[in-house]
C-alpha cells in the first residue's frame, strides 16, 4: 500500500492494521533485558508482603519502584541544573 493511501485511510478512520507487520513492531526504549539481582532475604520478604498487599507480582513492584526512583532522580537533577 502506498503511503498516500495509508495516510488517507488512517485520516478517515479506516482500519489500517492489515497493512502493518506487527511482528516487527518495537517500542523504543522498552526492549526487555534480563538482569539478576541478589537481595537479602528480609528484603525479599518485605517486597513479597507489599506486592501481595497491592495485588501485583514481586517483579512488578520492583520495576515500578525502580522506575519511580529513576524518574525522581532525573527530575531532581533537572531542577538542580535549572537552579544553577
Amino acid at each position: 500500500m502506498k503511503a498516500k493511501v495509508f495516510d488517507r485511510k488512517f485520516d478517515e478512520g479506516e482500519d489500517i492494521l492489515e497493512a502493518l507487520d506487527l511482528s516487527k513492531a518495537r517500542r523504543p526504549m522498552q526492549e526487555q533485558k534480563r538482569v539478576n539481582v541478589d537481595f537479602p532475604s528480609w528484603m525479599v520478604a518485605r517486597l513479597d508482603r507489599e506486592a501481595r498487599r497491592l495485588g501485583v507480582s514481586r517483579q512488578s513492584i520492583i520495576k515500578v519502584w525502580l522506575s519511580e526512583r529513576l524518574e525522581e532522580t532525573a527530575s531532581n537533577k533537572s531542577l538542580n541544573k535549572d537552579a544553577q
